[in-house]
Parts: C-alpha cells; structure tokens; sequence
C-alpha cells in the first residue's frame, strides 16, 4: 500500500499550488470548455512529472502539520509564483494577435469572424489563426519544456512561502509588455504599410478617372494583397517569434534565480 509522510503530502500540494496558479493565465486552446476534472487531471499530471524534486521539498517541511494560516500563506505564495510565470507565458502569446489586431481591420478581415476556442467568442479570423499559429510556434521553441523546468529548478531555489512580488519581478514584467506591444507594431508594420500604399494608389487612380469604381475592387483586393504578404513574411514572423521566445525564456530564469 502506498503511504506518504505528512512533509510530502504538503510538498505535493504546495507544488499544485505552483502548477494551477501558472493555468490560470496561460491560455491554452479549448481550455476552458474542458471538464474540471480534465483540468485537474492536467495539473496532477504535471505535478507528478515533478514528482522527483518533492522529496528535496519535503526535506524543509516541519515533520508536523503546519498551522492553517502558515498553509495559507506558502499556498498564496506558491500560487503567486505560478500565476507570474503564466503571465510571462501568456505575454509571448499575445505578439502575434496583437499583430493580428493591427492589421485585421486595414485588410478589411474585420468582418469576417469566427468562433474563438479559447472563450467561445465571436472573433476576428485573423485573430483567432495567429492564436492557434502562436501556439503551434510556442511548442516547436519547447516553452512547455522551458516552464516545466522552471517548475523543476524553483522547487529547489525558492522554498515554500519565501515567493514575494519585488519591484525587479514588476519591471520585468512591464518590460515584457512592452516588448510585446514593440514586436507585435514590428510584424503588422510591413503589411499595414503595403495597405496603405494600396489606398493612396486607389485615391489616385480614381481622382484621375472619377468613372473609375475602384471601391468594389479595393476591398477584395487588399484583403488578396494582406493574405500574400502574410505568406511571404511567415519566415520573418518566425525569427520575431524566436527573439521574443529568448526573452521569455530568459524572465523565466530570473524569475527563478532573481
């Protein structure tokens, strides 16, 4: 029969508290919509793919039952830690959409809207494949592998309830949003400028030739013109995406050795 020492049982729970604070913020695809009981069953896993640190976690336990308002202040600041690194997650999420934001409307994919799978939303097209697109991106960089080790080293670096929000961790994060707003400008710039390039040409041609019906034309068009520049600049968009997949990755290891 399988028995667990009270320090390892509270190990068990602290790291819990570590993994579902880091699923709150980070938005996988469909996430939502699952069964509670899947999404418990996505943090135990992961916890036991921790399950080898929580021994050295145990070790600094008190062999007692800790008072409950010691426990409840470890599981505010273990779920704190997990809620900071999901927020860094998420910020590297949202570089393509807001990308997707920026350009949506001046290629005219404004109207056109789909059901979103991470709120069940009507949302623009364009918003809702850069999501799945930034997705698919963030497992072929292996973040997920980057968090779990995160996971892994802070078991070992920040004991149970020693985790607290400092100014460093605010300024990393507010240098992360802007980092995101400076890269998502940096993927929609070419497209947005090629669009606007389009509607001065149009204006043109039509103060020149007033019998000219260019605004049945412009709007297909411009949408063709923002889905090929799309194509042609997928390589560049993987190179942003990389750059910025560095930086979270390097908040993740000074959220763990400040």
């Amino acid at each position: 029969m399988l028995t667990l020492s009270m320090p390892t049982l509270f190990a068990s729970l602290l790291v819990l508290a570590r993994v579902s604070g880091a699923l709150v913020f980070v938005p996988l695809p469909g996430l939502r919509q699952t069964p509670t009981l899947v999404r418990a069953a996505l943090s135990l896993s992961i916890v036991l793919a921790l399950s080898p640190m929580i021994p050295s976690l145990a070790e600094r336990l008190p062999a007692t039952a800790p008072p409950l308002s010691m426990l409840t202040v470890w599981l505010l600041a273990e779920a704190a830690f997990g809620v900071s690194a999901g927020l860094i997650v998420s910020l590297l999420v949202e570089v393509p959409l807001i990308a997707a934001q920026m350009l949506g409307v001046q290629a005219g994919y404004s109207y056109a809207s789909t059901i979103d799978p991470s709120s069940e939303a009507d949302s623009g097209i364009l918003l809702v494949i850069s999501q799945l697109f930034s997705w698919l991106l963030l497992l072929a960089f292996g973040i997920d592998r980057h968090v779990i080790r995160t996971f892994a080293a802070s078991l070992e670096t920040i004991p149970p309830g020693t985790f607290a929000i400092t100014p460093e961790l605010t300024d990393l994060v507010m240098r992360l949003f802007s980092g995101v707003f400076r890269t998502g400008v940096r993927l929609a710039m070419p497209v947005v400028a090629t669009l606007l390039l389009t509607d001065i040409a149009f204006a043109l041609l039509g103060r020149v030739n007033a019998q000219l019906q260019l605004l049945t034309m412009a709007f297909p068009l411009k949408m063709l013109a923002a889905l090929a520049l799309l194509a042609v600049l997928t390589p560049t968009y993987r190179a942003l995406f990389e750059s910025s997949a560095f930086e979270t990755v390097g908040a993740l290891g000074r959220l763990v050795h400040p």
